[in-house]
C-alpha cells in the first residue's frame, strides 16, 4: 500500500507538528508523578536524575536504541525542558549514574505508567471517524502475542531463558510478551510479558481483562481454550476466534448465512452431561491458493445472530488480524532496530526498557492518529518509519517549552 504524507487543515506536513511534545501529550508528567508517587519511587534521586527524568528517559531509550546511554540523556534533556521541575537543573549523569538512576526506580512505574496510559485511540464522535478502525459497532481489536531477544548476560539467562536451536541453544536469552492491537491505530494495549519458557496462552488471561463490550476481538486457534473463551466473552465483548478442524462443534441449527449453532464445554464428561455449556455460532469457509491446495478456516463467535454480523463479514474480517503482525514488526524492526537487542543486563531494567518501548510505540501512534483523524485518512496510510524519523531528527533540534500542565505539576 503506497504511504501517503499527512497535511493538516492549515495546510502543514505532519511532519511540522513532531517534536519530544509527542511523548509528553501522550505520557503526561502529572501520570509520571502520580505513578511514581503509588509506587514509592518518587522520591528516588541519583544525584543529577530525578525519578520523572528516568521515567522519560527509558522510554526515550526505545528512540535511540543505536546510541550510547548518555547520548541518549543529552537528546532527552536538550529536546524537552519541561522536565526539569521549577528551580531544577538536570545535569547529563555518567554511565553509571544512569544505570543506578533506573535500577533506584526499577520497572513497577513503568508498568503502571503503561497500564494507565496505553489504550485504544480510535474515536467516534459525529462527523469524526477513525478510518478502518471499526467493524459495525465494535471496535476492532486482535491477540496474539511474540518474543524479543535480550542483553546475554547470567541474570537474563537465570531469569527469562532460551529458547532451543538446532545448535541446542539461541544466542540471546528472550522475553515472550503477549498484547492485544487496536487493529485500525496499531497501537498495542493490555500486554504482558514473561520468560520465553512461559506460553501465550499462559499470558493471555491477564491480556484480556483489558478488553470491553465495545471491542470485537480476533484471536487465532493458538489461543482457544474453554477457559479463556468464557473469561473473555464476560467481559462482554464480541469474539470471532478460529479454531482447530478438529474440534467436535455439531451442527445444533443451520442459519440461513451459512453459519450454524453448537455448543463448547469444559471436558468431554460435561458434554456427555450437558453441564456448562456455552452457545457459539460456527463459520467455515475455505481459500485457495495459487495451487490447487484449500486451506479449511473454522471460526467460532459470541455474535449468534448472523443479522449483527453476517458469516460473510466475519471470515473477511478475522483475516485484519493480520494487522497485529504490521504492529509487531513496527515495534520489533522499525523502532527498535532489526537484529538489535535490549540493551538492559539485568531483569527489572529488562522489563523498565520493554514497557518504555511500548510507550514510545503508542506516543508515536498517537501522533499518527491525530494526523490521519485530522486529515481524514486511514492510519495505515501513513508511515511509521517516517514519522519515527522525523521525531528523531528533531528531538535533537527542538527545545519543548513548559506546557501549562506540566508547569502546574512541578509548581
Amino acid at each position: 500500500m503506497a504511504r501517503t504524507v499527512a497535511v493538516l487543515k492549515d495546510g502543514t506536513r505532519m511532519s511540522d507538528h513532531i517534536s519530544l511534545g509527542v511523548i509528553g501529550r501522550a505520557i503526561p508528567v502529572e501520570a509520571v508523578r502520580r505513578v511514581l508517587h503509588e509506587t514509592g519511587r518518587e522520591g528516588v534521586r541519583s544525584r543529577d536524575l530525578p525519578a520523572h527524568v528516568v521515567v522519560y528517559y527509558a522510554i526515550a531509550m526505545s528512540l535511540f536504541m543505536q546510541v550510547s546511554c548518555r547520548e541518549v540523556l543529552r537528546c532527552l534533556l536538550e529536546g524537552a525542558s519541561w522536565l526539569a521541575g521549577k528551580g531544577e537543573a538536570v545535569k547529563i549523569s555518567t554511565r553509571g549514574g544512569i544505570s543506578r538512576a533506573r535500577e533506584r526506580v526499577g520497572s513497577e512505574p513503568l508498568e503502571a505508567l503503561h497500564d494507565e496510559v496505553v489504550r485504544p485511540v480510535a474515536i467516534r464522535c459525529g462527523e469524526r471517524e477513525t478510518r478502518g478502525a471499526w467493524y459495525r459497532r465494535w471496535r476492532v481489536v486482535s491477540l496474539d502475542g511474540s518474543t524479543l531477544d535480550v542483553a546475554d548476560t547470567k541474570e537474563n539467562d537465570a531469569e527469562f531463558g532460551r529458547p532451543g536451536s538446532k545448535s541446542g541453544h539461541s544466542a540471546f536469552p528472550q522475553i515472550r510478551f503477549v498484547s492485544l492491537v487496536e487493529n485500525g491505530t496499531h497501537v498495542l494495549f493490555g500486554t504482558r510479558m514473561s520468560g520465553c519458557g512461559a506460553s501465550e496462552a499462559a499470558l493471555a488471561p491477564d491480556v484480556i481483562n483489558s478488553l470491553d463490550g465495545n471491542m470485537i476481538c480476533l484471536a487465532d486457534r493458538g489461543f482457544f481454550s474453554y477457559s479463556l473463551w468464557l473469561q473473555a466473552a464476560s467481559r462482554q465483548a464480541a469474539l470471532a476466534w478460529r479454531v482447530k478442524t478438529n474440534m467436535l462443534l455439531p451442527c445444533i441449527k443451520r442459519l440461513d448465512d451459512g453459519s450454524y449453532l453448537s455448543e463448547i464445554y469444559p471436558t468431554p464428561k460435561d458434554r456427555r452431561n450437558k453441564n456448562a455449556a456455552i452457545a457459539v455460532r460456527v463459520i467455515e469457509y475455505t481459500i485457495g491458493g495459487l495451487s490447487d491446495n484449500e486451506t479449511l478456516y473454522r471460526l467460532i463467535t459470541t455474535v449468534l445472530d448472523p443479522q449483527e454480523a453476517p458469516a460473510v463479514e466475519l471470515a473477511g474480517l478475522y483475516h485484519e488480524r493480520w494487522e497485529i503482525e504490521t504492529a509487531f514488526d513496527e515495534f520489533k524492526t522499525h523502532l527498535r532496530g532489526a537484529n538489535i537487542i535490549l540493551r538492559s543486563k539485568r531483569p527489572d531494567l529488562v522489563r523498565q526498557e520493554f514497557f518504555g518501548l511500548l510507550m514510545a510505540h503508542f506516543a508515536i501512534r498517537g501522533i499518527m492518529h491525530e494526523a490521519a483523524l485530522t486529515a481524514d485518512l486511514d492510519p495505515d496510510r501513513l508511515s511509521f518509519t517516517h514519522t519515527l524519523r522525523v521525531l528523531r531528527r528533531k528531538i535533537q533540534t527542538t527545545r519543548i517549552p513548559i506546557s501549562p500542565s506540566a508547569h502546574e505539576a512541578n509548581s
